[in-house]
């Protein structure tokens, strides 16, 4: 039976780590050692039978993104097959610059999107130029539908609560075989989404969720008010889904570079896996 691959290509939020014009304790050593920089989040859907690999979300690191899945599964030079976008924040969607002419001179990369980001990405530069010259081919994806990325793979989008200044947001589904994983990098509370978080998560094999802050106190450290982040806690998150540990593994991602889960000295990530939650890595692969 053929393989089905999911590959994190990026754990941070949007700006990276290190984020720029910032040397909090993180930052800092992130800019002193690069092998503690985390890049922006994004997965690679492999399937290296069928000799082809699609990408959710095209960041402002895809360069770097694409040689690593492409260079891991000898598909050097080989594009990805489509592209399925969550929204439009600077994280997510930036990188479809590099198939333009300025750079790959793409031909017609499927780009799958909702009504408001394909409609955004057709009418406003530079985006639209993409569009002009075939350097991707929009398509338009809706709430719940089921798209068939290979006989093996589907890719389900579904709409939950973000800043959507310029678009919908979605998270995924991606099913193989065997497994189906969860992924919902952004979403502004678990309470404002039509469906219960916990369902959700017990019917995954595995849950990639937003884990952009770890806590209130935390972000009270950096001058930061949690009323007006739009992003659940991780220790919310934690105590929801604590029942759950047990049956479906769950990875925080989209991680802040204020995030202290991802300090280098680990006492709180060794809090959140003594429960038996998980961080996302950059080439962490899971077989579906």
């Amino acid at each position: 039976m053929s393989k089905v691959i999911l590959h994190v290509l990026g754990t941070a939020q949007d700006a990276g780590l290190p984020h720029p014009n910032c040397f909090c304790k993180n930052c800092a050593e992130a800019i002193g050692n690069p092998e503690y920089r985390r890049s922006a989040a994004s997965l690679a859907i492999v399937l290296p039978e069928e000799k082809a690999w699609h990408l959710i979300d095209a960041t402002p690191d895809l360069k770097e993104q694409m040689a690593g899945v492409q260079i891991k599964h000898n598909m050097q030079g080989q594009l990805m097959a489509s592209i399925f976008l969550t929204h439009a924040h600077l994280g997510h969607y930036p990188g479809l610059l590099f198939l333009g002419k300025e750079a790959i001179g793409a031909n017609k990369v499927p780009v799958m999107a909702g009504p408001k980001m394909k409609k955004m990405l057709e009418e406003q530069a530079p985006w639209s130029q993409l569009s002009k010259l075939r350097n991707i081919d929009l398509q338009e994806i809706s709430d719940g539908q089921t798209i068939v990325v290979s006989p093996h793979a589907t890719v389900i989008p579904v709409n939950v609560p973000h800043r959507n200044e310029f678009s919908e947001t979605f998270a995924f589904w991606i099913k193989g075989t065997k497994k189906k994983v969860l992924y919902i990098p952004d979403i502004d509370r678990w309470e404002q989404w039509d469906k219960d978080i916990y369902k959700a998560c017990e019917e995954a094999d595995i849950c990639l969720l937003d884990g952009t802050f770890h806590s209130a106190e935390d972000l009270e450290q950096i001058g930061r008010d949690y009323r007006e982040i739009p992003h659940p806690l991780m220790v919310e998150t934690m105590d929801r889904l604590q029942d759950l540990v047990e049956k479906t593994e769950i990875y925080f991602i989209h991680l802040n570079h204020s995030n202290p889960a991802i300090d280098s000295d680990k006492t709180i990530r060794k809090e959140i896996e003594m429960k038996g939650f998980h961080i996302a890595e950059e080439g962490m692969e899971f077989v579906l």
